[in-house]
């Protein structure tokens, strides 16, 4: 893994890996590695070119095994868990130098806890689905829609810079709402599955 330091990106995308993983006889593509319902609703194979350009410098995949993946980094399929405390050095030595205006953490609580983002650019992608009129958390739409979120902001003709860049995208097409940061939690962008 190279060092992305003092480079400058618009946006920051911090992606959780798959529990389903595609089997690899030798060093493949993330994006070919991880096949689970996140990375089927992002569909890196279909997106157009300058999307997946804009995907390889913006999205960062947080892997208990490799640490910080980016989507066409080479990895093996593996069965591992995090270990946040293990794990947070090697992390926070990539994601730290990077400079950038906006990070949106489309990350499960389980990788949350390896790099604490700076709260006020981070804005954490929370999603509900409406049940008989109450809004809970069903996992699988929480992970596909984090998914179609991410195609979305890779798809986009303007590029998110800011929390509110990042909703005025997101709610062309989900119900949203934001949250600023306290100063102690990030940003929030409450999202409804459709």
């Amino acid at each position: 893994m190279s060092s992305e330091g003092g480079h400058t990106h618009a946006v920051l995308i911090l992606l959780p890996p798959s529990e389903k993983k595609a089997e690899t006889t030798k060093p493949t593509a993330a994006m070919a590695v991880y096949t689970g319902v996140l990375y089927q609703a992002l569909g890196w194979a279909t997106l157009s070119p300058a999307a997946r350009k804009r995907g390889e410098s913006s999205v960062a995949i947080i892997s208990a095994k490799y640490g910080v993946v980016r989507p066409m980094s080479k990895i093996e399929s593996y069965k591992e868990k995090i270990n946040n405390k293990a794990m947070a050095e090697t992390v926070a030595a990539v994601l730290d130098p990077i400079k950038t205006s906006l990070i949106v953490d489309c990350r499960s609580s389980t990788y949350k806890t390896v790099w604490k983002s700076p709260v006020h650019i981070t804005v954490e992608i929370r999603v509900s689905t409406v049940v008989d009129g109450v809004r809970t958390v069903i996992t699988h739409m929480s992970k596909k829609t984090r998914g179609e979120i991410t195609r979305w902001l890779l798809q986009s003709r303007g590029i998110a810079k800011s929390p509110e860049d990042l909703y005025a995208i997101v709610s062309e097409k989900y119900p949203c709402a934001l949250t600023p940061s306290d100063g102690v939690e990030p940003w929030v962008l409450e999202v409804i599955a459709v």
